[in-house]
């Protein structure tokens, strides 16, 4: 690339925690593959996440033909205009979100993102742990089918499973059952929110001894139920089955009976606002978040618990799996529908552009923001005034976008899907 470029390609990588998918199951690897051939796939290896972004965790590097150690925080230092006057001013010079592909095979843990409060409050005492001091709201966008557990359910929900549960009742006790299936028969919000915390707490902080017995008989008891013919999928069975595996003895495998189990189709998303319990089971998909990496975890995982944090953070407010979702705003114009996942935070946005058979050009608007775009599906040829020459982008390529840049492809295959995040200012 030439010094006035102010599109070009990314060099982006791959975090292989051990949840992600084997091999060439990920998609996080098939993309790493199509961008770059020399990429070698290995089929024992987990290929969690693909980072597109600033972040000192990961950070993509600029793309050049002869290859490049510039990074694109470096970039970005060097040409701070390009960010544009209402990011600088709002997030100072560096980009305010981070922009990934996950694909989860093992569940991730039960946990939620502080608020901007919270964060600044958890850096400033526990700085080892919590390493920055922003927040963390993110949006999940679906490439497969992605299945989650998210939110608390409706409190009547949860009633039902420790009436007829035994074994859940014994491990958060039989007086803050009582309370809250007493709680789930009234209209009263702030009742209902106390149980549910009681209840949620109550487990959490069982014994493990406990919590590992009960479970086991539980699990015992399914299967016998599933070997006489008995239907246990009111008893959420199948992901009750999948955690035990996963985490044999675990408290978070009860937390199945509290969380809305919810599976998004492609192109579905949920928006994981503060203070928002949540864990991945399965799937591929797009994530974007601000840039923090600030986790509160207490369950399904080997990491660090702060289950008090969590307990005392957490919005417990009961809600049906519809309302779990976030709907984005779909146009069509030209065989092109570009749907538009924008928040309530500035932090970021996404658009998704999918293109029907027939279509031989999309475009992507200038922006106030700089933008980071994936290919996901497809391949084309993309134009913008300071390109010296085209930029091919096909599956798996990653390319920046400075602010006011307004960028066309030349679409050459039937059809083309592209994610693209930008900060919503």
């Amino acid at each position: 690339m030439s010094e006035g470029e102010l599109v070009f390609p990314l060099k982006c990588s791959v975090q292989n925690y051990a949840w992600g998918k084997l091999g060439s199951e990920s998609e996080v690897a098939s993309l790493q593959k199509a961008a770059d051939p020399s990429f070698q796939i290995d089929d024992d290896t987990p290929y969690a996440e693909l980072w597109m972004g600033t972040h000192v965790n990961c950070p993509s590097k600029v793309k050049t033909p002869k290859g490049s150690n510039l990074s694109l925080k470096d970039w970005i230092t060097q040409h701070p205009e390009q960010l544009g006057e209402a990011v600088r001013k709002k997030f100072g010079d560096d980009l305010p979100f981070l922009f990934k592909v996950l694909s989860v095979n093992k569940s991730l843990s039960v946990q939620a993102h502080p608020n901007k409060v919270q964060a600044e409050k958890l850096h400033k005492t526990f700085p080892d742990i919590y390493k920055d001091d922003n927040h963390k709201p993110e949006l999940a966008i679906a490439l497969t089918p992605f299945k989650a557990l998210c939110g608390f359910r409706p409190i009547q929900e949860v009633a039902d499973f420790l009436s007829k549960i035994e074994e859940l009742r014994a491990v958060v006790g039989g007086p803050k059952a009582c309370k809250l299936i007493s709680a789930s028969k009234t209209p009263d919000m702030p009742l209902q929110r106390e149980a549910m915390k009681d209840c949620f707490t109550a487990l959490m902080k069982r014994d493990p001894e406990s919590v590992q017995s009960e479970l086991k008989l539980l699990i015992n008891r399914l299967q016998n139920l599933d070997n006489a013919g008995t239907d246990t999928s009111v008893f959420e069975s199948e992901v009750l089955y999948k955690l035990y595996k996963e985490f044999p003895g675990d408290v978070g495998c009860f937390t199945v009976y509290f969380l809305n189990v919810i599976t998004l189709q492609p192109g579905e998303s949920m928006f994981l606002e503060a203070n928002l319990p949540h864990a991945y089971l399965s799937g591929d998909t797009m994530e974007c978040m601000a840039c923090s990496d600030n986790v509160v975890r207490a369950g399904l995982t080997p990491k660090f618990r702060d289950v008090h944090t969590l307990c005392e953070m957490l919005d417990y407010t009961g809600k049906p799996a519809s309302k779990t979702k976030f709907t984005g705003k779909s146009v069509t114009e030209d065989k092109v529908t570009i749907t538009t996942f924008s928040p309530a935070i500035r932090d970021f946005a996404v658009k998704k552009f999918q293109t029907s058979p027939g279509c031989t050009s999309l475009k992507l608007a200038a922006l106030p923001s700089p933008s980071i775009t994936i290919v996901i599906q497809g391949n084309g040829i993309a134009n913008n005034a300071t390109l010296e020459s085209s930029l091919p982008v096909n599956r798996g390529e990653i390319f920046f976008t400075s602010v006011n840049q307004e960028v066309t492809i030349d679409v050459s295959s039937e059809s083309m899907l592209l994610f693209q995040a930008y900060a919503a200012v």
